[in-house]
């Protein structure tokens, strides 16, 4: 296993965000014992009760928040722009190697805990077994293992495919005996050649015997649904995150579906827009930051102009959406790995929620402790509260007040100990 020593530790920060709903305080400290937080408040107050000669560290005018949590990643795909058919032909021995590098770009950008929603054959397990053993440097990670998908369906290549409800409890209970943390299914197409993302995969009752199954054995649910009436259809069957929800139609267009929205409300899943990789983002960046240094081409500016008008796009439609009463059941992912989404990078998710309407604080919460709440960690994680692991991330800046200061990374705990 991981050794993580019981590090005794005084952290004081010139400003806190616990993540608990309460404003930014200033001039705090928060004392580590045995990997968990003993006292959080007042530096004056704090530095009393400690021990004498506990080892200190001095933040300065730092803002101190909880560890990010990513509820979207994919640690085996490279990210790198490569063509993904040229990326899921990488061997799985080398995935892992992969997964070694996307994994320590993400500790140091302050994410603190992953979920990995899917990976080929066992190589997720491996690579959460790797990170548990301190082989490989990296955030907590919950895996789903292999997506189930239809025959030839998305993600067909990680090898879990199933048709009908018998053979849909069958793999929940295959990937349980693997070590799945949760179950996650495809439940619409989605970039895997062959496949529509316009298009619901699974019917009504195929999707409830896999949240029944998984449910019975006190594993949560992912659906991956970027159609709408794979979305309507995974609410109807009670799962548990929504991952996408593009409304997008047979003809490939998305359109905004208000009745489908409100049902997705009422049945109180939680929601995943994962913005970036659906519009491009990092590719975005890169060409806005050419642009800025006038080194950008005509074909540079018209490819951004693209770009940015489907961006538009995707933020006036997931604008309606929070207006249907999903606001605070959202928690980003980035579902970073796939195509030129890399790693690192949780921070523009958190800008694109500001962009949508999200109070920076807010969407701060959103990657703390709702995506705890999610994951069914928030007992642990999520917050910085009396009890929790001492999972912390320091920035430059009041992140409250300019979500850009979560890209000014200044230091990373994990369970207590520094990592950056």
């Amino acid at each position: 296993m991981r050794t993580i020593e019981n590090t005794t530790l005084l952290i004081r920060c010139g400003q806190l965000f616990d993540g608990t709903g309460q404003p930014v305080q200033r001039d705090q400290s928060v004392f580590v014992r045995d990997r968990r937080i003993q006292t959080v408040g007042p530096t004056r107050r704090v530095e009393h009760a400690v021990p004498p000669r506990t080892p200190r560290i001095d933040l300065g005018d730092a803002c101190l928040l909880p560890g990010l949590i990513d509820g979207h990643t994919h640690s085996s795909l490279p990210g790198d722009g490569r063509p993904y058919a040229a990326q899921i032909a990488i061997p799985d021995a080398l995935m892992v190697g992969v997964a070694a590098k996307n994994l320590g770009r993400h500790l140091d950008a302050g994410v603190t805990t992953v979920r990995d929603h899917g990976a080929r054959n066992m190589v997720g397990f491996t690579i959460r077994a790797a990170v548990t053993r301190g082989l490989i440097r990296g955030p907590r990670m919950l895996v789903s293992g292999r997506p189930i998908t239809r025959p030839e369906g998305h993600f067909h290549w990680c090898n879990e495919t199933a048709a009908g409800p018998n053979a849909a409890r069958a793999a929940v209970r295959r990937l349980i005996r693997d070590g799945a943390d949760y179950i996650k299914v495809m439940a619409t197409g989605g970039g895997t050649e062959g496949t529509n993302p316009g298009e619901a995969s699974y019917s009504v009752e195929e999707l409830r015997a896999v949240v029944e199954e998984a449910h019975a054995h006190g594993r949560r649910t992912v659906a991956h649904v970027r159609a709408t009436e794979g979305m309507q259809r995974a609410a109807d069957a009670g799962f548990d995150l929504l991952e996408h929800v593009e409304f997008n139609e047979p003809d490939g267009r998305p359109r905004f579906n208000p009745e489908v929205a409100a049902k997705i409300a009422a049945a109180g899943a939680y929601v995943s827009p994962t913005l970036q990789v659906l519009t491009d983002y990092q590719r975005i960046v890169a060409l806005r930051e050419r642009a800025a240094r006038h080194a950008i081409s005509a074909e540079g500016e018209r490819e951004l102009l693209a770009l940015e008008r489907t961006l538009d796009g995707y933020i006036d439609r997931f604008r309606c959406f929070l207006d249907s009463g999903i606001a605070e059941r959202v928690a980003p992912g980035t579902d970073c790995g796939p195509f030129g989404t890399a790693f690192g990078h949780l921070d523009y998710e958190l800008a694109l929620l500001v962009q949508a309407g999200y109070r920076p604080a807010d969407a701060l919460r959103a990657a703390t402790d709702r995506a705890a709440a999610a994951a069914g960690l928030d007992h642990e994680i999520g917050t910085i509260e009396v009890g929790k692991l001492a999972d912390l991330l320091a920035v430059d800046g009041d992140p409250t007040r300019d979500i850009t200061a979560v890209s000014r990374v200044v230091a990373v705990f994990q369970e207590g100990q520094r990592v950056r």
